[in-house]
């Protein structure tokens, strides 16, 4: 059993994908296949929602830069929606919210603040 749970809805060229449990080396084919399959699917515009995501690291955060990067490409846009606050401080860490649109919970202050730090 994967540790990492993805959930899709599409709508025509908009696609949510929904990332719940953990992403880590373990889980890294299951989650660049699910990003893959999108982008070569048609999808222009995908959001990431992390609102079940309790852990992120480096090379599932590499995952997310890389499909980013293969959607602008395609003339496509990838949004991070929601992060829970330890995958936001990632985030940040990483640099990650300099690079991609990232949008934090809409009920949580501490996430905003978290990626509004520089």
């Amino acid at each position: 059993m994967s540790l990492l749970g993805i959930a899709v809805e599409s709508q025509q060229f908009s696609v949510v994908m929904r990332l719940s449990g953990e992403a880590d080396l373990s889980t890294l084919g299951q989650l660049r296949d699910a990003l893959n399959d999108q982008i070569s699917g048609g999808a222009r515009q995908l959001t990431i929602d992390l609102s079940g995501l309790r852990f992120a690291d480096s090379s599932s955060i590499r995952a997310l830069t890389d499909a980013h990067l293969a959607l602008r490409a395609q003339g496509g846009i990838l949004e991070l929606v929601h992060p829970q606050p330890n995958v936001a401080r990632i985030l940040v860490l990483l640099g990650i919210d300099q690079v991609l649109t990232v949008r934090p919970q809409q009920d949580s202050g501490t996430a905003g603040a978290q990626l509004q730090e520089g």
